[in-house]
């Protein structure tokens, strides 16, 4: 059930969204000083002292470019978003995604529409390219459809090809996705698939972005979102991926992340990168969906067999 903020909690809120805004850099680390301070508002009011996340000349200027009617825009921005029955979760709130909580690039907020539930720590993402081939999307279904009759929550990122295919499969299994988007909450793309984000929603799933209301997508964007997708999971799944694809991109940020990497068996054949990436720690080259769930021993492989060709 959906509930807005309070009046302390939507002030705290807005000050992590006006400080993220104000910040020259990566976001990220932002989200480090704020959840050291344990406030934003501390922040702002100049209460940083034994901070050691950011120099202190750095911090000032950084406070010195958020002013009152900053705080005041964004909280009206939330407001707004809450009103469309979005809210926002911000790195010092308790429900902010455990597993993205811990990479050292988690963005500072997060815009949810579709509730966040604690199975979600239990979440793997599967990715792949836009230009899918038949093969690839049916593989991308079966394996959707298997993770999530096993609880796993299938994360992924609403694109064109594999990504609409793994949610379509997890939906239509009665599990549970995530879509992580690279535009703002109220701007899926490709616009196409407004539909398909609607039944994620009904069926009880989520939609989530670190991008302001209004954000379009761009090159840097997507990128970005590969990030939190990585994030939010225990491991990614990549079915079908050229070496310029996002989800090339999100494998070796899997890895970077500690996360589990699991690359299907005809990428490996059929992709250099893939092969070159199947030898390195914390790799797996898996024939079927059984290979997955048996590497998350919190999850149990089934007794059946099926085969990812």
């Amino acid at each position: 059930m959906f509930v807005p903020l309070s009046q302390a909690h939507l002030d705290e809120a807005a000050a992590v969204l006006a400080l993220a805004a104000a910040t020259e850099g990566p976001w990220y680390r932002t989200a480090s000083v704020i959840e050291d301070a344990g406030s934003a508002l501390r922040i702002l009011s100049r209460e940083w002292s034994g901070f050691e996340l950011m120099p202190e000349p750095e911090l000032a200027a950084l406070v010195n470019r958020v002013t009152p009617v900053d705080v005041a825009r964004f909280r009206a921005v939330i407001e707004l978003q809450q009103a469309a029955g979005v809210r926002v979760v911000t790195v010092l709130d308790q429900d902010y995604p455990i597993n993205l909580r811990q990479i050292y690039n988690r963005p500072p907020f997060l815009f949810v529409k579709g509730p966040l539930q604690e199975q979600d720590a239990k979440s793997i993402a599967v990715v792949g390219t836009r230009q899918a081939s038949d093969r690839g999307r049916e593989l991308a279904a079966l394996v959707s459809s298997r993770l999530v009759s096993h609880g796993v929550t299938v994360v992924s990122g609403m694109a064109q090809g594999i990504d609409a295919a793994a949610h379509r499969a997890a939906l239509a299994a009665r599990g549970r996705t995530i879509a992580v988007l690279g535009t703002g909450i109220d701007r899926v793309y490709p616009p196409e698939h407004a539909r398909l984000a609607q039944e994620i929603v009904d069926a009880g799933g989520a939609m989530v972005s670190q991008f302001l209301p209004g954000s379009g997508p761009t090159r840097f964007s997507f990128p970005m979102r590969n990030a939190v997708m990585s994030g939010i999971a225990i491991g990614t799944v990549v079915v079908e991926a050229s070496a310029t694809s996002g989800a090339r991109l999100q494998a070796r940020l899997a890895l970077e992340h500690g996360k589990r990497l699991f690359l299907v068996r005809p990428l490996v054949l059929e992709q250099e990168w893939a092969q070159r990436y199947s030898h390195r720690p914390g790799v797996r080259v898996v024939e079927s969906v059984t290979d997955i769930l048996a590497a998350l021993p919190e999850v149990g492989a089934p007794p059946a067999q099926l085969t990812l060709r």
